[in-house]
């Protein structure tokens, strides 16, 4: 039997919500509704869900606030995430895009395009989380990753520099895994930022994404201003890790 995936629809507008309730269970998806962030997050409390679907205009907790909580809990980063709404400023699509949001989709909704949108974000975050099952060849253990003095607990989002506990937000834990499950190999920015927000773009958005993630890493993991530490930037192609000694 096909697993039936769950989709979180969040939007005040009731009629717009059966409206797309409708289509995606003509579609055989499992839907959730919550007419705005805060009642969302309650329910993602309770409820599994695979993709969320969301407008920006809410009370209480609009979308971009909403994106930004769900992201902030490491058990919820990697969900699809779309936002619905009535504003086409490119501005708003900016924005969108640099808190990392999957997709940007304007109203009123075509079905065929909703579909087309949920249906590819839910393939994509299906083959990063068979990414994310590999096995690391530096480790015995693929929940624990261990390079030179630094040491990551992946099943458990812990992270430890010469047995000092780092705190990383949960995009700078899902890049430095990444880079920790291939020491050596140079990441390129766009396939950081594929990992870290679920995102294709240019290399020059995924370049001002990436960025000041690899700055905050380097500096949470003790680098000085102007250092590498152990994440190395190989100009032009992207960024890689290399061991450091035990202090």
């Amino acid at each position: 039997m096909a697993d039936i995936k769950t989709i979180l629809v969040v939007d005040d507008q009731r009629d717009l919500l059966a409206n797309i309730r409708l289509t995606l269970e003509a579609a055989g998806y499992r839907v959730l509704t919550a007419v705005d962030g805060v009642e969302a997050l309650a329910l993602m409390q309770a409820e599994q869900v695979d993709l969320i679907l969301a407008d920006i205009a809410m009370p209480r907790l609009n979308g971009y606030q909403l994106f930004e909580r769900v992201q902030q809990n490491p058990a919820w980063a990697g969900i699809p995430f779309i936002l619905l709404t009535a504003r086409a400023m490119d501005s708003d699509i900016r924005y969108g895009k640099q808190l990392g949001v999957d997709d940007y989709l304007t109203k009123p909704i075509e079905p065929e395009d909703l579909l087309a949108a949920v249906e590819g974000k839910l393939r994509r975050a299906g083959r990063l989380a068979a990414l994310g099952r590999l096995p690391s060849a530096r480790s015995s253990d693929k929940d624990m990753l261990t390079i030179g003095s630094l040491r990551i607990d992946v099943r458990q989002h812990r992270v430890w520099q010469d047995d000092q506990e780092i705190s990383l937000s949960a995009r700078e834990f899902a890049l430095l895994v990444c880079l920790a499950r291939a020491p050596g190999k140079v990441f390129s920015p766009q396939e950081l930022v594929r990992v870290t927000h679920n995102l294709e773009t240019d290399l020059i958005d995924a370049g001002t994404l990436i960025r000041p993630m690899i700055l905050s890493i380097r500096r949470k993991l003790g680098s000085k201003s102007g250092e590498a530490g152990c994440i190395e930037n190989v100009r032009s192609v992207g960024y890689r890790l290399v061991p450091l000694e035990e202090g």
